[in-house]
């Protein structure tokens, strides 16, 4: 409804048969919706290539807007598309690139996973949303709004990604599988990350956040205004990374 009313284009997209996935629709008031079934667009057990998937979606964007809509707004059941691990590797690179994708373009998306189904494997996909539903992550890492312009006086480049929520030990592993997935690339020698929505991290999360970096030549700058990350860093003289304060 609120995409309807932004002048969006609509797409419903889920498992089984479109006729199946239309009476789902019923008695939403959702009759300008295109509906497209997983089963027959992928097979099943299909593995998303990320990239070409972004692309589907960015032409699908374009087809959108020259049709005379503001943008294309999907809402999605991706379950059967994370059921293996090597679904989820995929898709949760998929994840994070539609999802810098969505940061410069009139793309929204929405998606939902059935926890009958995938139990605690739906956290290794939530961890790279700006939102999560409650209960399913920590802690959230998603592409920067590159649209945001720095400010005159802040001449520092901007973040590479975006960090929010609690990193502790529970965590770990799982920000380092978020980490390898995203894949995150620095500009020349650093790796900004945008952490003012960060609410904790202890040493552990930020040596690996220090040694992702370093796999990829670069250091690590972690923007926050909380005094203890800066501190924890020089008390255990932590090279390879450093604090900057926001503006």
């Amino acid at each position: 409804a609120d995409g309807a009313e932004q002048g969006q284009q609509l797409w419903y997209v889920g498992d089984g048969s479109v006729i199946d996935l239309r009476d789902e629709l019923d008695g939403l008031g959702t009759a300008d919706v295109q509906v497209w079934s997983i089963a027959a667009a992928y097979g099943r057990d299909a593995v998303v290539d990320a990239a070409q998937q972004v692309q589907t979606y960015a032409t699908a964007t374009e087809q959108a807007v020259e049709a005379g809509y503001t943008g294309l707004r999907v809402a999605a059941d991706a379950t059967a598309l994370i059921r293996t691990p090597r679904q989820v590797d995929a898709f949760a690179r998929y994840e994070h690139l539609i999802d810098r994708y969505m940061t410069a373009h009139p793309f929204v998306a929405m998606c939902a996973y059935d926890r009958r189904e995938v139990g605690d494997t739906v956290g290794a996909i939530a961890c790279l949303h700006p939102v999560a539903g409650p209960g399913t992550t920590a802690f959230r890492l998603f592409a920067a709004d590159t649209r945001r312009a720095a400010a005159p006086r802040d001449r520092a480049p901007a973040a590479h990604a975006t960090l929010a929520g609690e990193i502790d030990l529970d965590a770990l592993d799982q920000f380092d599988q978020a980490l390898t997935r995203a894949d995150l690339h620095p500009c020349g020698d650093e790796l900004v990350i945008d952490a003012v929505d960060l609410d904790f991290v202890d040493h552990r999360g930020l040596l690996c956040l220090r040694d992702h970096a370093r796999r990829r030549g670069a250091d690590v700058v972690v923007r926050t205004a909380k005094q203890s990350v800066g501190r924890l860093i020089d008390i255990l003289a932590i090279e390879g990374i450093r604090v900057e304060v926001p503006a």
